[in-house]
């Protein structure tokens, strides 16, 4: 890994606008702003490997809001804010005014009177998550300019319906640890696909971050599914136009044998079809429970025509060597393990049980890393700053 100097001066020579724009989708960012966060992120850990402090701001809060379960994005997001000195505060609608009608402008201005960053999780209706952010954000715009807060909250998206850009902004910076470099990924295949799993309802965030980022990278993004699990159009549409720009390549096969052929770095993972998550938004808002139970009988029962969908040692040694880099976002369905019969087979994740580890150890410093270049223009001399002072965590 480059020094903490090394780093800096990069930083420092990347053009960005990030600090007037919040991070909703990575392909609404330019390729230097993608390399800046990741080197931010890579600053960030180096110092923390270094014992050095990283505490920028000495108070403040950092909101979060989770309307779906999380494990690692959770911990994830109080470690970013931690790292960066804001206490957490985790809005639980139940306990706000929201039940009460309370508009989003309304919400997002009081919650923000002291805070510095925003994190919001809402991948549970198609065409309502990456939308409310938004509304967020316009609201946040708002109150600065009409002098309610002082300053502008960087707003984060921990997952939404299209896009899940911390996960793929991790998977990017371990993909850049484990083999080198950015420039190494230059003709890297990459076959993301679906697996089975014995659930329903997956969110399409991952599989569509992954083709919407890896493709801006010159790298060769193979996707793959079984008839009727589409993403969202407009999504593949991106990385298509990503692809073309890069030099890189996006192709799209019906089975996972193909996609596995030759691949670098394998992504099984199951989602929900996106015809499927338009019906369960539909009836999520009605509060229809009968629906949803004869929804998800329906799509289980689909699913389990796909059984072979299934990352096991014969699948991987298809690919390059046998030997391709294993990916998941966590937590994998491992048959015998988690789930009777899922995604991936019990000897191949515990072979890359580690890497997978490794590459979810990231997320921390990409949202710290996100923070700071929405809150600072000149991110390269704030790190500067820090690592003058050089303040042991623990002395």
């Amino acid at each position: 890994m480059k020094s903490i100097n090394e780093l800096i001066k990069e930083i420092n020579e990347l053009k960005s606008e990030l600090h007037d724009k919040d991070f909703l989708l990575t392909w609404e960012q330019t390729p230097e702003e993608l390399e800046r966060v990741l080197k931010t992120a890579q600053a960030l850990k180096s110092m923390r490997q270094e014992n050095i402090a990283t505490n920028v701001f000495n108070n403040g809060l950092g909101i979060s809001l989770f309307r779906d379960n999380s494990t690692r994005t959770r911990f994830s997001y109080a470690s970013a804010i931690n790292m960066l000195g804001l206490a957490q505060q985790d809005l639980d609608e139940g306990k706000s005014q929201i039940a009460h009608g309370e508009t989003v402008r309304e919400t997002a201005n009081m919650i923000s009177f002291c805070a510095d960053a925003i994190g919001i999780r809402d991948d549970m209706y198609l065409g309502a998550g990456n939308a409310y952010m938004r509304e967020v954000g316009e609201a946040l715009d708002d109150g600065v300019k009409e002098g309610v807060l002082p300053h502008r909250p960087a707003l984060v998206n921990l997952q939404c319906d299209i896009d899940h850009p911390t996960q793929s902004m991790a998977d990017l910076a371990w993909l850049e640890e484990h083999f080198g470099g950015l420039d190494k990924l230059k003709g890297k295949k990459i076959a993301m696909t679906w697996a089975y799993s014995p659930s329903y309802g997956k969110p399409l965030s991952v599989p569509q971050g992954i083709i919407g980022l890896m493709t801006r990278f010159g790298m060769d993004v193979t996707l793959a599914h079984p008839e009727g699990y589409d993403l969202i159009p407009e999504v593949v549409e991106e990385a298509r136009k990503n692809a073309e720009a890069s030099g890189g390549s996006f192709t799209q096969v019906a089975s996972m044998e193909e996609a596995f052929k030759d691949a670098d770095i394998v992504y099984p993972k199951s989602w929900a079809p996106y015809q499927v998550m338009g019906r369960r938004t539909e009836l999520l808002r009605a509060n229809d429970h009968d629906g949803l139970k004869a929804l998800e009988k329906e799509c289980l029962a689909q699913n389990a025509n796909h059984k072979d969908w299934h990352c096991t040692e014969e699948m991987m040694k298809l690919t390059k060597g046998g030997e391709a880099l294993y990916m998941h976002c966590l937590p994998a369905d491992i048959t015998g393990v988690s789930c009777e019969e899922g995604e991936v087979e019990e000897s191949v994740f515990e072979k890359y049980r580690i890497a997978t580890y490794k590459e979810a150890s990231w997320k921390p410093y990409i949202i710290a890393a996100m923070i700071l270049n929405r809150k600072y223009q000149e991110t390269g001399h704030i790190l500067q700053e820090l690592l003058d002072d050089a303040k042991k965590r623990v002395k």
